[in-house]
């Protein structure tokens, strides 16, 4: 399997009627899809499948299987398309692994300033206990 695409056979769709406008065409036609793509039986290599688990957020469910519906379009063949499109866009975001944070250190400036200042604080503190209030 080459990465970012999804072989057809581990994707099922189901049809069902859109909601919102659209007049009678709503409740005749079902040009509304609902995609199931299964992770557990996925060929994704496993730190893939763990990357898309985590995108996949709320459309994920108990079962392991991520649930894309689609009802943009007045067609289900265009709803269907948006669907493999949303699931392929996901698909090539899990593929790019994250990249890796490198540790930085404050700037020798940084440094200096966080020093005076707690130089100062510590001065201030300092005629406070001897009695004479100077700031």
């Amino acid at each position: 399997m080459t990465p970012r695409t999804i072989p057809p056979e581990e994707v099922t769709f189901e049809f069902f009627r859109s909601s919102g406008p659209g007049g009678q065409n709503v409740n005749k036609v079902a040009t509304a899809v609902r995609l199931r793509f299964e992770l557990a039986s996925a060929s994704l290599p496993d730190e893939v499948r763990a990357r898309l688990s985590r995108l996949a957020g709320t459309r994920l469910t108990a079962e392991g299987a991520l649930i894309i519906e689609a009802q943009r379009f007045r067609t289900q063949e265009r709803n269907q398309q948006d669907a493999l499109d949303r699931l392929n866009a996901l698909v090539a975001r899990a593929w790019q692994p994250p990249k890796p944070r490198k540790p930085t250190k404050p700037g020798k400036a940084a440094v200096e300033r966080r020093l005076q200042a707690k130089k100062r604080r510590g001065d201030v503190k300092r005629q406070r206990k001897s009695g004479i209030d100077v700031e």
